[in-house]
């Protein structure tokens, strides 16, 4: 069974941080060099010099990105920048925000949940991760102690779980509420009611909890927990650190937007890359779309429309160096069955990522794990603009349009016990980082 409880978040002294635009951040992965430079210069206390601190070519065992954001979260801590709340509470937020042009609106649940092995089928993942992440997070965590940002995570909410907790704090006015620099409006309740949070939780408990993004950071939080563990005489149940910060949110939210991961690549073998539409003739119906390349609508609308269309045979765009126009790629029925067998399980088998990475990247180009896991050779975006344009500017090689995967393909997989390749998914909006911190000590 899930355990998910109320905590005692710590949180940014309103008295102190009036804007707390100013000192919230995206989760540390999805920012960028430029992006981490301009978040240091927004506040002095902004979030940014905790989860992603610089580095300095002087960096030692004893002065580093790591030990550096332990003195600032300490000195916070001190000065009373940050603040631990009294009573336990969930935190209820909302998010509004834009996508396809349409407004709409995400909540969440911010709470402590019980880490449990993904074998016991508590809590799933539904990708594979990065190694080299899961160290630097670890690093981070032995030095603060502490859960700077939530794990986004899902659930099925038939019972109106949410119900609850929005009749709890109806009439309320929000204890936080900003608009971030990307102008999504956030709003946060603390819910402190014992017979509400412990409803709750008696309703959560019956949940599969389903990782969205956050799988390097859960990961290292059992590593941590069996580092405590194994530093701390009479370690209990009860400490902290065999718990995890989640955002929960529903699955069945009409606020709930995956976007696609397009791939970009690069050092891809010339001749591979030659020969890739003629030898994806044999699997693939190849369609021709032409375009000029100028201007900021660099992706025709015929051939987004037509890859959506496309979505029930796998269709993905692929536009390369070399040539003048993009291409749509249709999968001919029958193939992934034929060429792999049972060896693909049909939940993992039946996805658009998978055609990409077992069919084009691994038969069709010549990739290996090893190519696949270099995280130097390939970028993702989910602008398909932003992708094209990278193969205009020279930069890259080749770049490949997916459509999104589909919320209850991840749910599929998951509960098959399955792993969709890496960025299979693109939650939107990411948790933002900065609402409550929840410490582990």
């Amino acid at each position: 069974m899930a355990e998910v409880i109320p905590f005692r978040g710590i949180v940014y002294n309103q008295e102190r941080i009036t804007d707390l635009a100013a000192v919230c951040t995206p989760p540390y992965d999805v920012i960028s060099p430029e992006e981490q430079e301009r978040f240091y210069g927004t506040d002095p206390y902004n979030v940014i010099r905790l989860i992603l601190a610089r580095t300095s070519d002087s960096d030692t065992a004893q002065d580093n990105r790591y030990t550096r954001a332990g003195r600032e979260y300490d000195a916070w801590l001190r000065e009373g920048i940050l603040v631990r709340d009294e009573l336990p509470a969930f935190y209820l937020t909302t998010i509004d925000f834009d996508a396809a042009g349409h407004a709409l609106k995400r909540y969440g649940l911010i709470a402590r949940v019980r880490l449990e092995p993904f074998e016991k089928g508590v809590v799933l993942p539904h990708e594979t991760t990065f190694s080299k992440v899961k160290s630097d997070r670890f690093e981070l965590m032995k030095v603060c102690h502490a859960n700077f940002s939530p794990i986004f995570s899902l659930y099925s909410d038939r019972e109106n779980i949410l119900e609850t907790l929005m009749a709890a704090v109806i009439g309320q006015a929000a204890d936080m509420a900003f608009t971030d620099t990307y102008g999504h409006h956030h709003r946060l309740w603390r819910i402190t009611d014992p017979a509400v949070t412990a409803l709750v939780s008696k309703k959560m408990a019956a949940k599969t909890i389903y990782i969205a993004d956050g799988h390097h950071r859960y990961e290292t939080a059992l590593t941590y927990r069996d580092w405590v563990a194994g530093r701390t005489p009479g370690f209990t149940d009860a400490h902290p650190a065999n718990h995890v910060m989640m955002y929960l949110s529903s699955m069945e939210d009409p606020g709930m937007v995956i976007l696609p991961a397009h791939r970009m690549l690069k050092e891809v073998d010339p001749g591979m890359l030659a020969g890739l539409l003629p030898r994806a003739a044999e699997f693939f119906d190849i369609t021709e779309v032409s375009f000029d390349g100028k201007g900021s609508g660099r992706v025709p609308p015929s051939f987004s429309s037509a890859l959506e269309a496309g979505a029930d045979r796998h269709t993905i765009g692929v536009f390369t160096k070399g040539l003048p126009n993009l291409f749509l790629l249709s999968l001919k029925p029958g193939v992934m069955k034929a060429r792999f067998g049972d060896a693909l399980p049909a939940a993992v088998r039946d996805l658009d990522v998978t055609v990409l990475t077992r069919l084009i990247f691994m038969d069709l180009l010549g990739f290996d794990q090893a190519r696949l896991d270099n995280e130097k050779l390939i970028a993702y975006a989910t602008d398909p603009r932003k992708a094209v344009d990278g193969v205009l500017s020279g930069a890259w090689d080749v770049t490949f349009i997916l459509n999104p995967t589909r919320i209850e393909q991840v749910q599929a997989v998951a509960q098959s016990g399955l792993i969709m390749p890496r960025k299979s998914t693109y939650f939107y909006p990411k948790v933002i980082t900065g609402q409550t911190l929840n410490p582990l000590v």
